[in-house]
């Protein structure tokens, strides 16, 4: 039997609860889906149009990233993208009151879901790294539902607002994942090393300047990356995936895991000597490759409006 709405509701936090900003999106959660995307129609004009959010962001980094396309065909991506950027906000506040069985016709996990559940069965830990390709909100409450009764847990970073950080700790969480703050993943995989479950990491995201390990020619440009899955697969020998994103056609998305490392192949410990050499970081530089392969598939689906190539490389 499918949960209703107000069965999701009881579980929020009651802090959370406790706020009339909750009780607003909750509200609007309501709305079919059809209506939703009204909403975002006219959100994307607004964003795109009216507001300009980081407009000047995005043209740069789709001239960048595709100076082989026409000045035409990268103005059609950046329509695109506002309007999947919209289609995402409104989807992220359907999680409010959206039943698990919703979600899970919405977001499936493809073929490589059966290898994953081997590893798990095992007692392994995997680790499975995503982008913000398609709808990222609704990874996490997906694998939930898609590799239960196994735990998944996921890295995050805290924002500082204390609302939006209650808000996206209970929609990410809600089906039963847990999350780890990112400085705190290696003292949590020590501490929970014996205990399977598949580890999330979003790993596009851009490091700080003073933490910059590795750089790789990505999207036509040099990119710094986190390191993290290297560190991970290297010290435990995690099997690893690439989280592949897919959206299907509106309000359905598929996300088909890919194995780039298989937890028995000796790695090198990732090293600061050479922030250019991909040998010291293979598992981060198969991800880069294939996320790249991924956004010139669907471009539009990607986050373009964040600032991901702010720090150059040294020397350069």
């Amino acid at each position: 039997m499918e949960e209703s709405a107000f069965r999701v509701l009881d579980r929020a936090p009651a802090a959370l609860r406790r706020h009339p900003g909750w009780w607003a999106l909750w509200t609007l959660s309501l709305l079919p889906f059809w209506f939703l995307y009204g909403v975002a129609d006219v959100l994307a004009l607004v964003l795109y149009r009216v507001v300009g959010y980081r407009r000047r962001v995005v043209r740069e980094n789709l001239a960048r990233s595709f100076p082989e396309k026409s000045e035409a065909e990268r103005q059609q991506i950046e329509r695109r993208f506002y309007r999947n950027l919209a289609d995402i906000l409104v989807e992220t506040i359907k999680l409010c009151s959206m039943s698990a069985e919703q979600l899970a016709r919405r977001f499936r996990y493809g073929a490589s879901e059966v290898v994953i559940t081997t590893y798990l069965e095992q007692g392994q830990t995997v680790l499975i790294l995503g982008s913000h390709m398609g709808n990222w909100e609704w990874m996490l409450p997906a694998a939930c539902g898609a590799y239960a009764p196994h735990r998944i847990a996921s890295a995050y970073k805290p924002v500082s607002s204390w609302f939006a950080e209650a808000l996206l700790t209970y929609l990410r969480t809600r089906a039963g994942g847990q999350l780890i703050r990112m400085q705190d993943v290696g003292r949590d995989v020590v501490r929970n090393r014996s205990v399977p479950r598949a580890l999330c990491m979003i790993a596009d995201q851009t490091p700080p300047g003073g933490e910059i390990q590795f750089f790789t020619r990505f999207l036509n440009q040099d990119t710094p990356f986190f390191v993290g899955g290297d560190k991970l697969a290297a010290g435990f020998r995690f099997p690893t995936f690439f989280l592949e994103m897919r959206k299907v056609r509106r309000g359905y998305y598929e996300a088909t895991p890919h194995l780039i490392y298989d937890g028995l192949t000796p790695l090198p410990a990732p090293s600061r000597r050479d922030l250019d050499d991909p040998t010291q970081h293979p598992i981060t530089e198969r991800f880069a490759r294939a996320l790249e392969e991924n956004i010139r598939r669907s471009p539009a689906e990607y986050l373009w409006s964040h600032k991901r190539w702010k720090n150059a490389r040294p020397g350069r």
